[in-house]
């Protein structure tokens, strides 16, 4: 048989590669949960340690013995309830809000067009809600001042939605109401960005020989002859980073209200000192430092967690 020559056979990745429109994400699919909770929640990054464990996962060749491993740090100041939104098959119906909301929040509240805002909770014909919350950076150790608002979902039916919604109008919200250790999660959050780059870093384009006119990191051929037009799938250069994306099934190896236990010292690299709550995750987390991360319930769950017993976090860690 003849060779098949394909310089470029394998997935195309993410596509269109292109900016997001906001520098946090924003969620629109929820896994179906029948008790009634909050499917979200969110923390700022800080950075990543390492984390030494007692290995109690049944099978694995390091059962009962000593392990490390890698864990990001989110910082998770409670979201303070700002509201809820009742949808209709997808499109917004009302929206009712908390009393007393700080001027500086109410400017980042942007209703949908065509929606109703009303001051009483007697809303029907609605096929679920969703709180409208925002974070609180000024308890936080990066010193920003501007409040990140978004949605989450809930679990439960839509009765039962509505009534945590009303009981939870202008409170905090706490992780340890969303999550609980041992549970896994999907992080949404957005990439590093990178800017404008070529094609063999943007797509991993095999650099060119001695003899191609000093063209190294370029492509041979832009495409077939006759067609007049240059197919999407050729590799150009272009927009690299910024972009949203999904991690499915991480694993929170703890959750924590003293900050001591996991600060460095003279504060995490570019981020700073811990001050409120926070969490461990299993491995990375893509976006960077001082980003806000997106933790959902998880949409595809198929992995089961197996209980860790914590020795030691390393606290010399500056990354």
């Amino acid at each position: 048989m003849p060779h098949k020559h394909k310089p470029r056979d394998g997935s195309l990745q993410y596509w269109p590669r292109k900016r997001t429109k906001r520098i946090y994400p924003n969620i629109s699919s929820y896994p179906k949960v029948n008790e009634t909770k909050p499917l979200v929640f969110a923390g700022y990054k800080a950075g990543m340690t390492r984390m030494f464990f007692t290995d109690n996962k049944k099978g694995s060749p390091t059962q009962g013995q000593t392990v490390s491993h890698p864990v990001t740090v989110l910082e998770t100041t409670p979201l303070l309830v700002l509201g809820f939104r009742a949808y209709s098959e997808g499109k917004a119906l009302t929206e009712i809000y908390a009393k007393d909301i700080p001027k500086d929040i109410k400017k980042s509240l942007k209703a949908p067009k065509g929606i109703k805002k009303s001051k009483k909770s007697d809303i029907k014909n609605f096929s679920e809600i969703r709180l409208m919350v925002c974070t609180q950076p000024k308890k936080t150790g990066i010193g920003k001042k501007t409040v990140d608002v978004f949605e989450i979902g809930l679990g439960g039916n839509r009765e039962e939605q509505k009534k945590f919604a009303t009981e939870k109008l202008g409170k905090e919200l706490k992780i340890e109401e969303v999550f609980k250790e041992g549970d896994f999660v999907d992080t949404v959050s957005v990439t590093k960005g990178k800017g404008f780059q070529g094609v063999v870093k943007r797509f991993g384009v095999k650099l060119r020989g001695r003899k191609d006119e000093e063209h190294h990191r370029q492509i041979g051929v832009i495409g077939t002859e006759g067609v007049a037009r240059v197919i999407y799938t050729v590799p150009q250069p272009g927009q690299l980073g910024f972009f949203r994306r999904t991690e499915f099934n991480k694993q929170i190896y703890k959750i924590g209200s003293d900050p001591k236990e996991v600060n460095p010292d003279g504060g995490f690299l570019n981020y700073g000192l811990i001050k409120s709550g926070y969490i461990l995750l299993k491995g990375s987390v893509s976006g960077a430092k001082k980003r806000l991360i997106l933790l959902r319930a998880p949409i595809r769950a198929s992995k089961k967690g197996y209980p860790i017993e914590i020795q030691r976090i390393d606290k010399s860690s500056q990354q």
